[in-house]
């Protein structure tokens, strides 16, 4: 009974073994829950889930090999509102939406926003020109245009160069081990040991060489072996990068296995001023990225992680941050961070096959200088070459 099912979870990315497949027929057997679709949904997901990402992979399973079995409660049930404020946002096919023109540069863009606050008195929709919703305004939310301001509700095509709202990111997890070794691995190559502080060791082989040579018992004692390699680590959040959290949180756990010198700090699609440790607080408690600079040395390994993809003007522009207005442009802080740290390198979770599509990633490989890696197994090998070179 329900082999077809356990098939389907295996088949779905799901790790179901037969030892799970006995529990949920002894459940059955011993009558644990009443005999509805519902409760048979529950205890199967009990059963076969143990990591809360796949939870998603077990719905689309069970409703496709159940599919029909619940049927809905209401013959004719009301449409939720926000289903149709969707169906009355302008659709628009690709070949129209070629047609639509930028309003032109980063400036243009602005001062066009500014007069349409002062001008604007009331709310909008499927426009072309004022502040609403749907339509193909620059400005506001749930439309298309090539360039523009969206203010409020969910980015939809990715075309926004400045966001109008506030937004909460979460800290990554560091202690994530799922998926960790091989990362570990590769991470290894980066590591140099040194000796440093008081002779607390035993040193055999020079033990054995001075009683050698004297005749006598020579006991040598060396410093201890560290780990003496220094990580300053900056990590994209939110956003685009959403869809690479588990990645890289993968990767985090792993620097923080492998490293005992590393310093962490997140940002938002490109470095600014100011960064911050913790997500929750990054409003009221920043750090001057100056600081940074002054404070760890040259000798620290620089490593930024992050989908390089945003609005070129975000690279390019001051004020062109697409959450706050910035006094100097990415781009100056990237050379500044870079011409601080010899030893750099840009880790890029998006396959490599998608880089060329992006206007902001060819820009920031050469701010690079073309040390950009995949956040792949190989790209970590490549990394860690590179900024194992001296300089």
């Amino acid at each position: 009974m329900f082999i077809s099912f356990v098939e389907a979870l295996r088949k779905g990315g799901i790790p179901a073994s037969l030892k799970e497949h006995l529990l949920l027929l002894e459940a059955l057997d011993a009558e644990v829950i009443e005999r509805t679709p519902e409760q048979f949904y529950y205890l199967a997901r009990s059963v076969f889930v143990h990591d809360e990402t796949k939870l998603d992979r077990f719905d689309r399973v069970f409703g496709e090999v159940f599919k029909g079995l619940i049927a809905p409660e209401d013959e004719n049930p009301a449409l939720p509102e926000e289903w149709l404020r969707l169906v009355a946002e302008k659709y628009l096919t690709p070949e129209e939406m070629a047609q639509i023109k930028s309003l032109g540069s980063w400036d243009e863009i602005m001062e066009t926003l500014k007069k349409r606050l002062e001008e604007q008195e009331g709310r909008h929709q499927g426009g072309s020109k004022w502040i609403g919703t749907g339509g193909t305004s620059p400005f506001g939310h749930g439309g298309y245009n090539p360039e523009g301001v969206r203010i409020g509700g969910p980015g939809k095509h990715g075309r926004a160069i400045k966001v109008w709202e506030k937004r909460e990111f979460q800290d990554l997890d560091d202690r994530r081990e799922i998926g960790t070794r091989a990362i570990k691995v590769a991470l290894r190559r980066l590591r140099r040991f040194a000796r440093e502080g008081a002779a607390d060791e035993l040193d055999i082989e020079g033990t054995i060489d001075g009683t050698a040579r004297r005749g006598w018992l020579d006991v040598r004692m060396r410093p201890e072996r560290h780990n003496a390699v220094k990580l300053l680590l900056f990590l994209d959040i939110g956003g685009s990068m959403d869809g690479h959290v588990k990645l890289v949180e993968e990767l985090f756990s792993a620097c923080r296995t492998e490293f005992k010198h590393l310093e962490h700090y997140y940002f938002h699609n490109c470095i600014y001023e100011g960064v911050w440790k913790e997500n929750r607080r990054r409003w009221t408690e920043r750090t001057n990225t100056w600081d940074i600079l002054h404070k760890y040395g040259a000798d620290h390994k620089l490593v930024i992680v992050g989908d390089a993809s945003m609005s070129p003007y975000e690279v390019t522009q001051p004020g062109g941050s697409i959450e706050h207005m910035n006094e100097e442009s990415g781009a100056t802080w990237l050379r500044r961070l870079t011409g601080t740290y010899a030893s750099a390198a840009w880790i890029n979770p998006t396959p490599e096959a998608y880089w060329g599509h992006s206007a902001s990633t060819a820009l920031i490989r050469q701010l690079m200088d073309e040390r950009m890696y995949g956040l792949t197994l190989e790209g970590l090998e490549q990394a860690t070459r590179a900024l194992s070179r001296k300089k």
